[in-house]
């Protein structure tokens, strides 16, 4: 019931009259210096993710002055559907590929919240099997790719309420905040409104990607 409840409150923001910062609209992202590829939680709204992809890709371009950013939105419903979050995660490890075929010098940093961290996670291949809204992994990032991905930022991520982290060589890259209460990533977790405050940590997030980059 508080899963349901939290997803219920989350699907609301969108009418909410939430005030989302600037970020420029999410498209296929030319041969920046670093590419921000940023998965929404569930329902979320805004153009990265009204909670955490705006506000975060916002903190990213104060902090890393002088690089080229870009962004990209990934493609998936970001709904209940069984079948979401592996079209989220088939989304983004075609991006990456692209991108870095495309663009040999280009970086990334990938942005996952809620729904959208258990898209991140199935990217580098962390399974989300299990987790509310989570799925078996569709695709991976290759290996030779894999040193490229500077940061990788989550948010209320779904796999932790099952005890579960990013491990391997993505975990020294990894940042992975998770409110205290929050039920989608707190096993027992009982605080709905802690998953929609994720904005606040935007700051610290780009503080860590900086050390990274």
């Amino acid at each position: 019931m508080r899963i349901r409840l939290c997803l219920a409150a989350l699907s609301l923001v969108g009418g909410a009259g939430l005030t989302t910062l600037s970020a420029p609209t999410a498209t296929a992202a030319t041969c920046s210096d670093i590419d921000v590829v940023a998965a929404r939680g569930t329902f979320e709204p805004g153009t990265l993710g009204a909670i955490v992809g705006d506000p975060v890709y916002s903190a990213l371009q104060q902090k890393l002055t002088g690089r080229n950013l870009s962004s990209y939105k990934v493609n998936y419903p970001a709904d209940l559907s069984l079948t979401s979050a592996g079209q989220g995660n088939a989304d983004l490890v075609n991006h990456v590929n692209g991108q870095a075929a495309a663009c040999p010098n280009q970086r990334f940093i990938l942005v996952g919240y809620s729904q959208g961290a258990n898209v991140v996670d199935n990217s580098i291949g962390i399974s989300s099997d299990g987790a509310v809204v989570g799925s078996p992994i569709v695709a991976t990032l290759p290996a030779a790719v894999a040193p490229r991905v500077a940061a990788v930022l989550l948010f209320g991520n779904p796999i932790r309420a099952l005890g579960k982290s990013v491990t391997g060589p993505y975990q020294s890259r990894t940042i992975d905040f998770c409110a205290k209460g929050d039920p989608i990533c707190e096993n027992g977790g009982g605080d709905v409104l802690a998953h929609l405050g994720y904005t606040a940590d935007a700051g610290a997030a780009a503080d860590f990607a900086a050390t990274k980059v």
